[in-house]
């Protein structure tokens, strides 16, 4: 999978939630300050060139739909992430994000509960 830019992640999140739209059905829920019209439709057709978006068309125009999954989005940029930022090691990470963002005892036990429910599935 390509890299996403930090504007087309956004526009990703946006059809991930509509499930399909057009580029003024993204533009309506995007925060303010909204975007140029043009600029949304320009993002969208990189990210259909990505092969990340499809479409539709109705009447005189198109409706976009998200060909990339989200969960499978997610995976990959937390790999990427992990690769990049943490030498290839979840352990590193976890221990990182545990010591940043100071968890409570609670939280440990709950994300402990996890990690055993998922090697128990392995």
């Amino acid at each position: 999978m390509q890299q996403l830019t930090r504007a087309e992640e956004e526009i990703m999140q946006k059809l991930w939630e509509l499930k399909e739209a057009r580029v003024r059905d993204v533009l309506e829920i995007m925060p303010e300050p909204k975007p140029a019209y043009n600029t949304v439709s320009t993002i969208i057709r990189i990210l259909e060139r990505k092969g990340v978006v499809g479409h539709q068309i109705e009447g005189k125009g198109y409706i976009y739909h998200p060909i990339l999954k989200e969960e499978e989005f997610k995976k990959q940029s937390i790999k990427h992430l992990i690769t990049d930022y943490f030498e290839g090691s979840f352990h590193k990470m976890a221990s990182f994000f545990a010591k940043e963002e100071d968890l409570n005892k609670e939280e440990i036990e709950e994300l402990l509960t996890h990690l055993k429910e998922n090697k128990k599935r392995k």
